[in-house]
């Protein structure tokens, strides 16, 4: 189930990366994420041009959404995205989301995902502020902060980063907005409970997921993790 929160979630929503994963094996993957208990899978597109590496496209997405009931999350790291929403959303994506660098005209890109069927998100990179999304999370289900510079897996997060999490919370209930905010990058058990704390609502996990010996327990172990810090920093102080 897909879901739209206004406040503090007490829940995460966990979305491995396919980046992380075996490439000659990404059906066993999905079924991974599945037997996980994971909320959703991930799906991290490189052009080799917005970001210096290639990864996959839509027949991935197609192929696996076949295989799965999982809701897939794609994240576009691509120059003109809006060349790419029709044939990710045909495949199954059900969240598309693009890079508010890569955009002229980010709000055109955010209806056209939306008119496509899909929910629109905007990411952007460590080196943009949160304050340049203003006048679009009206129009958006899902903001990405990247908290490593995107590309390749396996980076240490950002701490600075979270920041941004935390001020898009705040403009949410200013605003009484709906949109879900999302981390990608160094999420592991040491950093999610600061991500929690900054308002993330999901948690893009690579490296960390692939490389564990009990996918379900990791699982099991950041739910737990973030539940408590997440309650933790709403008790009055």
């Amino acid at each position: 189930m897909i879901v739209i929160s206004s406040g503090p979630m007490e829940e995460a929503i966990i979305a491995p990366s396919l980046l992380a994963a075996d490439f000659s094996d990404m059906g066993g993957a999905i079924g991974r994420i599945e037997a996980s208990g994971a909320d959703w899978a991930h799906f991290d597109v490189m052009d080799g041009r917005f970001v210096p590496n290639l990864s996959f496209g839509p027949k991935m997405v197609g192929d696996l959404k076949r295989r799965s009931k999982i809701p897939a999350d794609v994240h576009l790291m691509t120059l003109e995205p809006e060349s790419l929403i029709g044939a990710f959303a045909e495949a199954g994506a059900d969240y598309i989301t693009f890079h508010l660098e890569a955009a002229v005209h980010a709000h055109r890109v955010a209806e056209a995902v939306r008119a496509a069927g899909a929910r629109p998100g905007v990411s952007i990179v460590p080196s943009t502020p949160a304050s340049s999304l203003a006048e679009l999370l009206p129009f958006v289900d899902l903001v990405l902060v990247m908290t490593v510079d995107p590309g390749f897996g396996g980076q240490p997060l950002i701490p600075s980063c979270l920041g941004k999490c935390a001020a898009l919370a705040a403009e949410r209930v200013r605003r009484n907005l709906s949109f879900l905010i999302s981390v990608d990058g160094g999420i592991n058990a040491l950093t999610v409970p600061e991500a929690a704390r900054s308002g993330a609502d999901v948690l893009v996990m690579g490296s960390a997921f692939f490389t564990a010996s009990d996918p379900r327990a990791a699982i099991a172990g950041i739910r737990e993790s973030y539940r408590t810090a997440r309650l933790a920093s709403a008790r009055p102080r």
